[in-house]
């Protein structure tokens, strides 16, 4: 291939991939305003999230294969469409069960598109090239992921939420036209026969049913029968999962990888650390934006300081790597990462919270390529794909069960709190109504027209420290989460072994 053509799928593959990444960080910010505009639950807004994360996370692998074996223009082609379609329908859904719904469509493109991207790459581009390319599509993605959040604010504050999902077919028409025109059809001729879609379809039911019911037990109770009922079913359908992958002839998680201890220990570590990351990121607007009062695009702009020190520091972590090893880094990185998320917690001025981001992605820069280079060195060579797969499809679950989790349990000490904060200050019965307004939800409930200013700015303060406290234990769990990740690294990663040197002659 000319290098004209491989700078255009160059192009298209990281046009592709940003429609993915910039929907999966900007989301986060539009959430409050989501919630209060459509009169959601805190449930529908976990919802909101784990919706797409689990359609992808489930189909991730899946759309590898199929992309291998039927052509990797051709999926790419449909998932870019898929992904298009469901983010219209995302910015006109009129109520939350729309949106969900459509968040849910979402995830199957990204399913589609995100491993397509990078098996055009592949194709395209030799191995002496291959480095570069991906370095540039990694590059372009994460700048435009740490971006998004900022824009995202903004259309939010000065646009509606609506926005964050209509502008999408602009990065989409241009991605297709290339595509279609200038990116040539590939296939693996290597590849196994068939898609491992019953695999797929039991790990999307199995962790849809462990979803459901960690984020219904907050409204419902643990005790409740459709609580235990959910999880039960989820715990066996994961089950049927692992039987069905031991049996496939072309499983898209094949069990035997797990026999490496530094495999299965380094995804361990990543499900923990990516874990925290995606629930505590999850509250971090809430935290902002509601408790602390900031804009949205304040609250957008304060990504940004993980985003630059991660992107800048990462060519850094990956020689660091060169020269003392994986082991550790993978101590030190999830370590700081755990500071960085109390330093979060307690930050109360807009200062302290870009230092805490900052703080954060200094210890996720220097445990990134670690971490990726860890997982491909543990396995056989032509395994190195599948692995890689496989540890990003870890990532999305850790973020998926936590921000389940962390929800349910936040709901819980929400209402505490608000009842702690009421017996400090004895309100009146109209303050005290108007603060117990917010439970069910971790937004600024509306005051009622009948309080005085003096009142609604009481009810607000409540609200505000009950907020606070909430978010603050929620990121205390990551931070714990972060330091369980380095205990892993250091029990399962060996350490670099150097060479002797020669005996005296």
């Amino acid at each position: 291939m000319s290098a004209a053509g491989k700078t255009w799928v160059l192009t298209a593959a990281t046009l592709g991939s940003t429609l993915a990444f910039v929907d999966g960080s900007v989301v986060n910010v539009a959430l409050p305003k989501i919630e209060s505009e459509l009169g959601a639950t805190f449930a529908a807004m976990q919802w909101v999230i784990n919706a797409y994360t689990l359609c992808m996370s489930a189909l991730l692998l899946g759309g590898g294969a199929a992309a291998d074996q039927f052509g990797r223009r051709r999926m790419f082609v449909i998932g870019v469409s898929v992904f298009t379609l469901a983010s219209l329908l995302c910015g006109c859904a009129p109520n939350a069960p729309a949106l969900i719904a459509a968040r849910a469509v979402q995830g199957v493109g990204a399913a589609l598109l995100v491993p397509c991207a990078l098996a055009l790459i592949s194709a395209a581009f030799d191995e002496r090239e291959r480095g570069a390319a991906i370095g540039v599509w990694s590059g372009a993605s994460a700048l435009a992921a740490g971006v998004a959040p900022l824009l995202g604010g903004a259309l939010v504050d000065h646009a509606s939420w609506r926005a964050i999902f209509l502008i999408n077919p602009l990065l989409a028409l241009p991605t297709l036209w290339i595509t279609l025109r200038r990116v040539p059809e590939s296939r693996d001729p290597n590849a196994a026969p068939g898609v491992d879609w019953p695999g797929a379809l039991l790990a999307f039911a199995g962790l849809g049913s462990l979803v459901y019911g960690l984020i219904a037990s907050s409204g419902l109770g643990w005790q409740n029968p459709r609580v235990a009922a959910a999880l039960a079913a989820g715990a066996l359908l994961l089950v049927a999962f692992v039987v069905a992958e031991r049996g496939s002839r072309a499983p898209m998680m094949p069990l035997e990888l797990f026999r490496s201890r530094v495999f299965s220990g380094i995804n361990l570590l990543t499900l923990l650390l990516y874990g925290a990351l995606g629930g505590a990121f999850f509250f971090v607007p809430f935290l902002l934006i509601q408790a602390r009062g900031f804009s949205a695009t304040a609250a957008g702009a304060a990504y940004l300081p993980f985003t630059i020190v991660l992107g800048v520091l990462s060519r850094w972590s990956g020689g660091l790597l060169d020269r003392i090893g994986a082991r550790g880094p993978l101590i030190v990185g999830p370590a700081l990462t755990a500071v960085g998320f109390v330093l979060l917690a307690n930050a109360s001025a807009y200062r302290g919270t870009l230092a805490a981001m900052t703080v954060l992605g200094l210890g996720m820069a220097i445990t990134v390529a670690p971490l990726t280079t860890t997982v491909i060195n543990s396995v056989p060579a032509h395994r190195t794909g599948v692995a890689s797969g496989i540890n990003n499809a870890v990532a999305s679950l850790g973020s998926l069960l936590l921000i389940a989790i962390l929800g349910s349990v936040a709901l819980g000490a929400f209402s505490r709190a608000l009842e702690r904060q009421l017996s400090h200050v004895t309100p009146s019965a109209a303050v005290r109504s108007a603060a117990l307004g917010a439970r069910g939800g971790l937004v600024m409930p509306a005051m009622p027209a009948r309080l005085a200013e003096p009142q609604r700015l009481q009810a607000r303060a409540i609200v505000a420290g009950a907020l606070v406290k909430t978010v603050q234990g929620a990121l205390c769990i990551a931070a714990g989460l972060a330091l369980g990740s380095a205990l892993v690294a250091a029990l399962t990663i060996p350490p670099r072994r150097t060479p002797r040197a020669p005996a005296p002659s």
